[in-house]
């Protein structure tokens, strides 16, 4: 006999005093389902590509309508501070603040992750337009906040960007509060901060000239990478260590690893990277071979020029790269 269907049992079911609230039970779940299903919403952290800003800005504004009618002012708050934050990378700062200002007006009925969400993508703008002292109230804000509501991650973010914002000791120091909050939450996406905190504690040291420190970090920073899996990831670490054996004097190992990087990254099917043409240049001209660094210096130009970042700070570094590469 084959099995009656849902509404046939339930018509069926002929105990005393049952059959009804077991109907009205069953459509009861049914709509729990439907209700829960039509209330997920898209993660859109999920989406971001940080070298695509612009095409990131689009996928979020896809989601904003259905975000302003889900009735949840802290999805809505936070989707809106990551979209300032994309505006931010293409260095439309007034367009970010005046998004954020839309945002501050909701914090009161949006919680405390959206508040954080808030501080940290404001104080981000002001940084990237050069008014840091702006940018270290607010990320100071932005620490006690998460830190004070167990939020981990964001609290690991704002000491990551107190690091970058502020000068000297302090910089070290907030770098290292990070990597050991980091290192000792119990939540995997905390943990996660791992390997960006060992690559800027890396550069930390590189500054200082500390090149055998800075190379204990960046390779930790790769241990991390790989097991991770994610080529990107593990390409950009394997680049800071071969460029800091480059600075140790280890030149020939380090061009056998940027070739090799040179070769991952044609095999990706990805735009070249112009970061490693740079230092494969350098390589070749610590070597004296300067013919063959010739046409990698005007690699290195063609590519990282079109950097608005790069031309906006280090013109000089661009006119030297211009002129090894005999560019016209």
């Amino acid at each position: 006999m084959a099995p009656l269907p849902l509404l046939d049992f339930v018509v069926c079911h002929n105990y005393i005093g049952l059959r009804m609230p077991i109907l009205l039970l069953i459509i009861g779940v049914l709509a729990m389902l439907n209700s829960s299903s039509a209330n997920q919403k898209p993660d859109f952290d999920s989406l971001w590509n940080y070298d695509k800003p612009a095409e990131t800005e689009a996928k979020f504004r896809q989601l904003l309508p259905m975000a302003e009618k889900s009735g949840d002012p802290a999805y809505l708050a936070e989707l809106k501070t990551q979209i300032a934050r994309t505006l931010a990378l293409q260095q439309k700062f007034e367009q970010a603040h005046t998004l954020l200002d839309s945002v501050s007006a909701m914090l009161d009925a949006a919680g405390p992750q959206a508040r954080v969400r808030y501080l940290l993508e404001r104080g981000r703008v002001f940084n990237s337009s050069g008014q840091k002292d702006k940018a270290v109230l607010l990320f100071n804000e932005a620490w006690e906040q998460a830190s004070k509501s167990g939020l981990d991650f964001f609290a690991v973010d704002a000491a990551h960007m107190l690091a970058i914002a502020t000068p000297g000791e302090q910089h070290m120091g907030w770098n290292l509060k990070a990597l050991s909050l980091a290192e000792k939450s119990s939540q995997p996406k905390a943990r996660n901060w791992l390997g960006s905190l060992y690559n800027n504690i890396g550069w930390d040291y590189f500054s200082q000239e500390k090149y055998d420190s800075a190379l204990a970090m960046f390779e930790k920073a790769l241990t991390f990478r790989q097991e991770q899996k994610k080529p990107d990831q593990i390409r950009i670490a394997k680049w800071c260590v071969a460029k800091t054996l480059r600075l140790l004097g280890r030149v020939d190992s380090a061009l056998t690893m940027q070739k090799e990087l040179e070769k991952e990254w044609k095999e990706s099917g990805e735009e070249q990277d112009g970061y490693v043409f740079e230092e494969i240049a350098e390589c070749l001209l610590a070597l004296k071979k300067d013919q063959e660094a010739t046409p990698y210096f005007a690699l290195a130009y063609q590519y990282l020029s079109k950097d608005p970042w790069l031309s906006r700070d280090e013109p000089q570094r661009l006119q030297r790269l211009k002129e090894l590469g005999k560019v016209k």
